[in-house]
């Protein structure tokens, strides 16, 4: 017999058409049955599916473009030049400049022989202190004193025949008065008492030269000081005069209570040195010592070839503790016409157009260098004094790189920053540096 719930999907079938008999109707898809989607649906559906895609493009790409900006923003970072900065010192109101100064007696005088001999004997050698008209040495000219007395004997002869001119014009004027004698003869002996009243000054002068010539045969000192050379000894040739067609040297003497120093002031630093300028002088020999003095004069004039303008400084020296020729360090205390800066040696940049120092303003777009001009004055080789140029809030790049232009970005960055050497000041907030945006 056959179940009525077997067949009653037959007669489903059956009711279906006779194109669902056979064998296709065992593969019959249930979805089949589906009613037809409308287009609105599928238009919803469709912007649905576009709506999901493109959150999911916004999703992956806004990382990525996030992630591309700050790797460019750390490459434009990592690609700065990394400075230290600082802001340069303000200057003394009084600056105090050390140069080398060489150091001259107050009077410094060789001595010479003014007549020919030879020595026979002297009375001081070197470092004796002497006084001023004391016989330093004796010199023999036989030769001279020999002069000297035949000129005596030469005056005498002038003067005798001088009495003789006088009487016998005398004569003849009173004969002439009575008429007793010519004119003439008159006249002839009168000419002839002023001719030997000539040659009787002429040997007079002679005797006076030889006599002065005699007086040089004995040596004096000229003022109070040292003799500080002795070229002689008994029994030399002494030959009158100096230089090479004169003689030779016979002491040397220098008057040391006073001591001359003389220094080359550079032309930057000359208008500050004055006449009454403090000047201190220190020496090797005598360290923790300073000699007190001051400027006198200056030769008002720069020297073409070194630029320097030559000052004398004048230190008392009683204690006779400096000597000349000493090579010393001579100290001004110069006043300051203006305010200037000090900055380390190690700031500067010396380019074709000039001097420069480079500079950091701060900016929207970040730090910018800048190439400022400078004027220096004194430079003692550790620090410079800027003179023009600079302001005292101005920031300056310490050690700068040989090859930073200007208007070129930089990267400030301490000088020791948690114990690492040139880390930034500060970092900003998501890993960028200080020129980073957002």
């Amino acid at each position: 017999m056959t179940d009525p719930k077997q067949q009653q999907p037959d007669r489903k079938q059956g009711d279906r058409g006779p194109a669902n008999h056979g064998s296709d109707s065992h593969n019959h898809d249930p979805q089949d049955d589906r009613p037809p989607i409308s287009g609105r649906k599928a238009i919803v559906i469709l912007i649905v599916v576009v709506i999901l895609a493109a959150l999911l493009a916004v999703v992956g790409i806004i990382p990525r473009l996030r992630a591309e900006k700050t790797l460019k923003t750390r490459t434009g970072n990592l690609a700065l030049a990394n400075v230290i900065v600082d802001k340069p010192a303000v200057g003394e109101p009084s600056q105090e400049i050390v140069l080398p100064g060489n150091m001259f007696a107050y009077v410094d005088s060789p001595i010479y022989a003014r007549t020919d001999g030879y020595l026979e004997k002297w009375y001081f050698d070197i470092g004796a202190r002497v006084r001023k008209g004391e016989l330093l040495a004796t010199i023999a000219s036989p030769e001279v004193d020999q002069q000297l007395a035949q000129s005596k004997a030469d005056l005498a002869t002038a003067e005798a025949n001088a009495g003789y001119a006088k009487q016998q014009a005398q004569r003849y004027t009173d004969l002439l008065a009575a008429n007793a004698v010519a004119k003439q003869d008159t006249e002839n002996f009168v000419t002839q008492q002023a001719s030997t009243n000539t040659q009787v000054k002429s040997a007079q002068a002679n005797v006076q030269r030889l006599e002065e010539l005699t007086g040089f045969e004995k040596v004096y000192a000229p003022f109070d000081g040292i003799v500080t050379a002795r070229d002689v000894d008994v029994g030399t040739l002494i030959n009158a005069g100096a230089g090479s067609s004169g003689g030779r040297e016979m002491f040397h003497m220098d008057d040391e209570h006073i001591m001359r120093v003389y220094v080359n002031v550079p032309q930057v630093d000359s208008p500050s040195c004055t006449p009454g300028t403090p000047a201190d002088l220190t020496l090797v020999e005598y360290p923790g010592r300073r000699f007190h003095g001051k400027v006198v004069r200056t030769a008002r004039a720069i020297d073409p070839t070194s630029r320097t303008l030559l000052v004398e400084v004048d230190v008392p020296n009683g204690d006779g503790s400096l000597v000349p020729g000493a090579y010393t360090e001579v100290h001004f205390q110069l006043k300051v016409a203006k305010q200037t800066l000090i900055l380390p040696v190690s700031t500067l940049l010396f380019r074709q157009e000039g001097l420069r120092v480079v500079t950091v303003v701060h900016g929207n777009d970040g730090d910018i260098a800048k190439l400022v001009p400078i004027v220096i004055g004194q430079d003692d080789g550790r620090v410079v004094q800027v003179i023009l140029g600079l302001e005292p809030g101005d920031e300056v790049v310490q050690n700068p790189p040989d090859s930073i232009v200007e208007g070129e970005k930089v990267r400030v960055v301490a000088p020791n920053n948690g114990g690492v050497p040139g880390a930034p000041q500060q970092e900003n907030q998501g890993g960028q540096g200080p020129g980073g945006g957002e």
